[in-house]
């Protein structure tokens, strides 16, 4: 099963049709043993709400889009180091793993910052080899020993070693609680070391002490630490003991989030030129680091469409994500894929007439609910069967449908039908988009939205406004014909409502003598098969 879920959806202004198919297409799908999840693209409207209470779906996922984020794509996930871990450790798995450079995180992998190779370096060459910030762990690692005496977590000190003659050094060098002393077998500035209580001695070459400097250490609380190194050894690695945190990047590392989306980061990545770069949540929290090349490797979003296969209705990103299948009774649209995919298209009234036979073609047992929102479906895409988009097929499986659903799908139809109508106030946008759709003829754009109602005159007292806004809309975003159907399914009529440059080819696609706002039509009232054609047939010519 995959990890991520295949994404199921109809089209942009989501109807029942497109809803209810894509819910019911994914229990199959998942009952067959996929990962799905259906999905909506826009706002659910009071007719698909309606059908949905009524069956028990009380939530569907909303998808904005399916462009491609930097979750997509396989960076170095769970790459980041403590702040206190150290020097030596950073550069240790920065080798390991042929980086260049790595994310600092503190307390529950919260970002602390961003240190590369160029600041190691730095420090390796130009650092203070003398002073020291760390962790009594960090210098037991680095200088590989082994643990006599430990009081203090934290070790921040100078480093001094014992390289004069005792006397010499006794006479010289005053030692505080601030001194990391190294220093081999030599009893007398030992003993000094541990009278002075300096932070921390560190016994080089397997050297030895005594019992009794021993037991004065620990009245003293002086930490040691015991190494087969020599001194020089010792004094070369111990700078590379200190914090990293210590030489995090002062002018800090740009960021992204996962749900940056993937175009985004080229864009910034190109002006910024760095080569890695610290992956956050919105919390601050680490997630890992994304590197160019890790943008080679990407996981693009999986999909099936449902009851449309026409870019311009679909998704914002499709052409980013992986198509995976096609269930649509529509024209052939424009949507194009890399390889080859099942699609299923058939003359149906509505879209969920197959995915009902896909049901039964699997052998799959179709749940009360799941019968109940297909019925739905057919219901408000045939017009309670009465759109001349009907076939014996849809007739045949809402008759099964509601049979298992337990509905009398006359009574329930008109119900059903009856809450989608109201537009009671509604903006002009609103209005239109309620059931909208755009198409393509060449370049020319056509936007068509139908609404349904008993009632037209409650539009008509509105129609200077709703034929202004259609031509501001047609006017900014580009569309050539862009028109309202009003239809009223118990009189099997619709009233049109049109921009001012579309008059001619409504005339001709429906072959009127004359045109007016709000002009009835007669038995018109299938946007599939009785509006779409007719225009796109015009423009075609």
């Amino acid at each position: 099963m995959n990890e991520k879920p295949i994404y199921i959806f109809g089209h942009k202004n989501p109807d029942t049709d497109s809803v209810c198919g894509a819910i019911a297409l994914s229990y199959l799908k998942n009952h067959l043993g996929m990962n799905t999840t259906p999905a909506v693209l826009g706002n659910i409207n009071n007719e698909t709400k309606y059908a949905l209470d009524k069956f028990g779906f009380k939530h569907i996922y909303r998808l904005n889009d399916v462009k491609l984020q930097i979750k997509d794509v396989d960076y170095h996930r769970n790459c980041y180091i403590d702040k206190n871990l150290s020097i030596k450790d950073a550069f240790d798995y920065m080798n390991k793993y042929s980086l260049t450079g790595i994310p600092v995180v503190e307390n529950k992998n919260q970002y602390y910052g961003y240190v590369s190779l160029k600041e190691i370096s730095k420090e390796i060459i130009n650092g203070d080899y003398h002073k020291i910030d760390t962790s009594y762990g960090n210098i037991l690692n680095i200088v590989k020993g082994e643990k006599l005496l430990k009081y203090d977590k934290e070790i921040t000190g100078t480093v001094l070693a014992a390289t004069y003659a005792h006397s010499t050094f006794l006479e010289r060098v005053t030692l505080t609680n601030e001194h990391i002393l190294v220093i081999g077998d030599r009893r007398a500035i030992l003993d000094y070391a541990i009278s002075c209580k300096v932070k921390l001695i560190i016994l080089v070459a397997n050297s030895e002490i005594t019992p009794e400097l021993l037991q004065k250490a620990k009245r003293n609380k002086v930490n040691i630490i015991k190494t087969s190194l020599n001194s020089y050894e010792v004094n070369k690695l111990l700078s590379l003991s200190n914090y990293i945190k210590n030489i995090i990047r002062p002018e800090g590392s740009h960021t992204f989030n996962e749900v940056d989306y993937l175009s985004d980061f080229y864009e910034k990545s190109r002006t910024l030129k760095h080569t890695n770069y610290p992956i956050l949540t919105r919390k601050n929290e680490c997630k890992g680091m994304l590197t160019l090349t890790d943008t080679n490797n990407v996981n693009k979003k999986q999909v099936i469409l449902v009851d449309h296969n026409n870019f311009s209705q679909s998704v914002d990103g499709l052409d980013e994500a992986e198509i995976m299948e096609i269930i649509d009774h529509h024209n052939i649209g424009n949507v194009m894929t890399k390889k080859p995919i099942n699609f299923r298209n058939s003359r149906t009234g509505s879209v969920s007439t197959i995915v009902y036979d896909m049901y039964n073609e699997a052998n799959v047992t179709i749940p009360k609910n799941i019968a109940g929102i297909l019925a739905s479906a057919i219901i408000s895409d045939t017009l309670l069967l009465t759109s001349p988009t009907t076939t014996p097929r849809d007739v045949q499986a809402l008759q099964n449908l509601s049979k298992i659903a337990q509905i009398d799908y006359e009574t329930y139809g008109k119900e059903l039908l009856v809450k989608g109508m109201s537009i009671k106030g509604l903006s002009c946008e609103a209005i239109l988009h309620k059931d909208f759709k755009t198409y393509k003829v060449d370049e020319e754009m056509i936007g068509i939205g139908q609404i349904l109602t008993t009632d037209f005159s409650t539009l008509k007292k509105k129609l200077n406004e709703m034929v202004e806004y259609l031509n501001t809309t047609a006017s900014k975003e580009g569309y050539k014909v862009l028109t309202l159907f009003v239809t009223d399914i118990f009189d099997n009529i619709s009233y049109c409502i049109y921009n001012d440059h579309a008059d001619d080819v409504l005339m001709q696609g429906f072959k009127l003598d004359k045109i007016y706002q709000g002009i009835p039509l007669q038995g018109i009232v299938s946007r599939k098969i009785q509006i779409v054609p007719n225009i796109m047939e015009v423009l075609d010519r």
